[in-house]
């Protein structure tokens, strides 16, 4: 799967010549001068999604930042010359605005099995942008009302899934609480602990792991979940008009990730395992021996409107998931709204209190 990723999606307008982009509200090439529309081509026996490739014959599995932090491409079409990040794989010459893919300075990197296309326009993602931002009781009401979000940029980010077998061994504490009451009345409770131990398998499909740094981690798991599934097998045609990143984390760091995030996963199914099966109070102590099996894994890229604005001299940013719709951000904090919702939370207890006593 690996590939010279230089690949021209300069797709002309058959009625008036311009260069057609990827149009989301009707998954289709569209011309943005006519509004001509025309379906992405894709042979009948091509795979319609991104294939499931085996982890253990992975031959490029390391990280790729390549050190540089711009390059130069020259646009086919005109001959324009523009400096890029080294990271982005499409983009839109400034000149004519031909689309077209990246091609990697010198590494041959691993090229992507699939895209999940943009579904969410960039006018429906400042439409939930607003609405979600009205529903954000701590953000002061000037800033709902003045927030105008810069222009959308609509980008796809790199990700790793994983599918992976799991059986694990596990050894585990659990708990039964008494409450008992002294000769005075006093009220005590005890636990009595005793050992488990068992056996748990279960399968995990698509983990996911962004295969980048540059980006807030926070903002982004805000965004999740994206349907994974719901991919299609790599086409230049779907990014046309949208810039691309390419990854920076490797095969192997992004494996490392996924293991931790399923050991913490199985270790809570374990702790709701014993605590069901032995009707326990609390379960502590788990260990656990696990194998992996059959990992499989995709390269994919997953679509994400990003955008900022401005209030009291502070930038915000935020970012919608162009699949789903699902808006992550930060807002400016209104400091009496807090404090007022504190007094009225205390009040509230307090007023319980009496009324209890």
């Amino acid at each position: 799967m690996i590939e010279n990723t230089k690949e021209e999606t300069d797709k002309k307008c058959p009625r008036c010549g311009g260069v057609m982009d990827y149009n989301p509200a009707a998954g289709k090439l569209k011309c943005p001068y006519c509004d001509y529309e025309e379906e992405i081509q894709v042979k009948e026996d091509a795979p319609k999604r991104a294939q499931e490739l085996d982890f253990s014959q992975a031959e490029k599995t390391a990280d790729c930042n390549w050190g540089m932090k711009t390059k130069t491409v020259i646009c086919e079409s005109c001959g324009a010359e523009t400096v890029y990040d080294d990271l982005q794989t499409a983009a839109v010459c400034p000149f004519c605005g031909s689309n077209h893919v990246m091609e990697a300075n010198n590494v041959n990197t691993m090229a992507p099995g699939g895209v999940v296309p943009f579904q969410i326009t960039d006018k429906q993602a400042s439409g939930l942008f607003k609405g979600w931002l009205k529903r954000k009781w701590f953000c002061p009401k000037l800033a709902k009302e003045g927030a105008k979000p810069d222009k959308f940029k609509g980008i796809y980010l790199p990700y790793w899934t994983f599918d992976t077998e799991s059986t694990c061994r596990y050894r585990a504490q659990y708990g039964i609480t008494h409450t008992t009451k002294d000769k005075d009345g006093n009220t005590r409770s005890h636990t009595n602990w005793y050992p488990a131990s068992g056996f748990y398998q279960e399968f995990f499909n698509d983990e996911l792991v962004f295969a980048s740094s540059r980006h807030d981690p926070e903002l982004l798991r805000g965004l999740e979940p994206f349907d994974t599934e719901n991919n299609k097998a790599y086409k230049p045609e779907y990014i046309a008009g949208f810039v691309a990143e390419r990854y920076s984390l490797g095969l192997s760091g992004a494996w490392s990730q996924a293991k931790t995030s399923i050991l913490g996963q199985l270790e809570q199914s374990i702790r709701d395992k014993v605590q069901l099966e032995h009707h326990a109070d609390k379960v502590r102590n788990v260990q656990m021996d696990t194998d992996f099996s059959n990992v499989t894994y995709k390269y994919l890229l997953l679509p994400v409107w990003m955008s900022s604005y401005k209030y009291k001299e502070k930038i915000y940013h935020f970012m919608v998931n162009g699949q789903t719709g699902k808006v992550a951000g930060k807002t400016p904090v209104s400091i009496p709204k807090v404090i007022l919702t504190v007094l009225f939370v205390l009040a509230v207890l307090a007023l319980v209190y009496y009324f209890s006593g």
